[in-house]
């Protein structure tokens, strides 16, 4: 019998409305450790900003860039159509909903209103920030798997997770939303193959998108190679994002955009970084 997915999303309810999610938990930590780890940036003096400065930014860079532009852009690039139906859901942040194309472009917009504002480089800051950001992504892949949602493809790999939300009647709203966690009736539905081990490749994501990513971003900063000439760490980092989300997007379960009969819509975004990423190269870059 396969692993199947029982993790509750919530940590502590305090009331019908109130809780503590692991999701929430997630993205807090995220942020918590880019904090820290831009402050050994500072130490080492690789980043030149004052304590105060860092706060402030990566307060307009979190509040306005991550969590709003990642926001708009999940309805945007995946639910647009539900959005127009109910605008009130972009405040729904509880029922999840963020893509992580719409967190990177509302942080550059973010970090290029900031250092307008503030009189500092444009790409010292995304230089800095991208060394960083890919550790954020990791902890929102594994927020993602907490939640049990963005599984992967059907598979045979021993590995295997099986995810009950692929089934709309173990929905919160649906009609066996009772059973959700009922080991039992779980194994019941996968024994009648109602429910199939898939990959778990939100844990996939968070290791090539977050973790490897974020090893070999932390490693060029260090080098003098990432400080000759600005703009180097965050076109490497559109392209290793690039690269790290297509390839994985082959282990996902493919939203209902498929394009050319086998891109996802995460795949086709990831051109647009690429491109993004080779107008940079050539358009010039001061520090």
């Amino acid at each position: 019998m396969p692993y199947i997915h029982r993790i509750h999303p919530e940590i502590i309810r305090f009331t019908d409305t109130i809780a503590i999610r692991w999701y929430g938990l997630s993205y807090l930590l995220g942020f918590l450790f880019g904090y820290l780890l831009l402050k050994v940036l500072i130490r080492r003096k690789l980043l030149h900003l004052s304590v105060e400065q860092l706060q402030d930014c990566l307060t307009t860079f979190c509040i306005f860039g991550i969590l709003l532009g990642g926001r708009i852009g999940y309805f945007i690039f995946y639910d647009f159509s539900s959005l127009l139906e109910n605008p009130l859901r972009l405040l729904q942040v509880w029922k999840g909903g963020m893509a992580s194309h719409g967190g990177i472009i509302g942080g550059i917009l973010a970090l290029a209103w900031w250092a307008r504002r503030n009189k500092v480089s444009f790409w010292h800051l995304t230089d800095n920030f991208a060394t960083v950001v890919p550790l954020g992504l990791a902890f929102g892949r594994i927020a993602n798997f907490i939640n049990g949602e963005l599984w992967g493809r059907v598979t045979t790999v021993p590995w295997g997770m099986v995810f009950p939300l692929e089934l709309r009647e173990l929905h919160p709203d649906g009609p066996w939303a009772e059973h959700r966690y009922n080991l039992d009736v779980l194994r019941h539905l996968v024994a009648n193959g109602q429910l199939q081990p898939r990959h778990p490749s939100q844990l996939y994501q968070a290791c090539a998108e977050g973790f490897l990513l974020f090893g070999l971003m932390w490693f060029l900063r260090q080098r003098p190679w990432s400080s000759e000439k600005p703009g180097r760490l965050s076109i490497v980092f559109l392209l290793g994002y690039a690269l790290a989300r297509f390839s994985m997007e082959f282990f996902r379960e493919p939203d209902a955009h498929v394009y050319f009969g086998w891109m996802s819509t995460g795949q086709l975004l990831t051109l647009f970084m690429v491109a993004g990423a080779a107008l940079c190269a050539f358009l010039p870059r001061k520090a």
